[in-house]
């Protein structure tokens, strides 16, 4: 299943990672994916890719952003909903990189969940795309497909990304997100999914056609 997946796409999907945008020209900075992904919560990859270059074009270090005025974050990262909660956010975020960190981004799962509006899937989100090392950032997308799929039955992401840990090699780790999220807007789609033609169909308990299926994470 991995593999299919991981021979059908060939680019990321993480917000902002599109060419000539802030995050494509430094997408492993610790500090940018950190903040894009907060800056992501409930808004569309578009949005959050207009706010996280107007805000890294002013503030590109988190020693800028901690002496920020709150009043101008929100200006740059308007068109990210929830602008202005997520200002005050990512500037105490800032604030702590640099009173707690000396300015870096922690690189472990513990300490990244110790920062506001950090959850396991932006704490994961940073693990994979900003430091390369193996987790499962669990969003709507991988919820969604992994139990489509039948590879998890699950209720919510902490128990998806449990069991994912357990089904899935941990050689696709790091893969899983970008990979699930790309399916999950062209094939797999929350409404009307393109199941006829799916290269999954055949491992897959939601195909409307019965036959014989087996999982295999591999």
């Amino acid at each position: 299943m991995m593999g299919l997946l991981s021979r059908r796409y060939h680019v990321g999907a993480f917000p902002g990672k599109g060419k000539g945008t802030a995050i494509s020209r430094q997408m492993r900075d610790p500090y940018r994916v950190l903040i894009s992904t907060i800056l992501s919560h409930r808004t569309k990859d578009e949005n959050t890719n207009r706010a996280a270059t107007n805000l890294f074009e002013v503030f590109p270090t988190p020693e800028s952003l901690a002496g920020a005025d709150v009043h101008e974050i929100e200006s740059l990262i308007k068109p990210a909903g929830f602008y202005r909660m997520k200002a005050g956010n990512i500037k105490r975020v800032a604030s702590l990189l640099v009173s707690e960190h000396e300015g870096n981004v922690p690189e472990d799962l513990d300490s990244l969940l110790k920062l506001p509006a950090v959850g396991r899937k932006t704490a994961n989100c940073v693990l994979v795309y900003a430091f390369g090392k193996p987790a499962i950032p669990v969003d709507t997308h991988v919820h969604r497909i992994s139990n489509r799929l039948g590879l998890v039955r699950t209720k919510n992401p902490d128990q998806t990304e449990e069991s994912l840990s357990n089904v899935v090699p941990e050689r696709y780790w790091v893969r899983l997100n970008e990979l699930f999220v790309r399916f999950g807007q062209d094939v797999c789609r929350p409404i009307s999914p393109f199941c006829y033609g799916c290269e999954l169909a055949g491992l897959c308990d939601s195909y409307p056609l019965d036959s014989a299926r087996g999982k295999n994470a591999d």
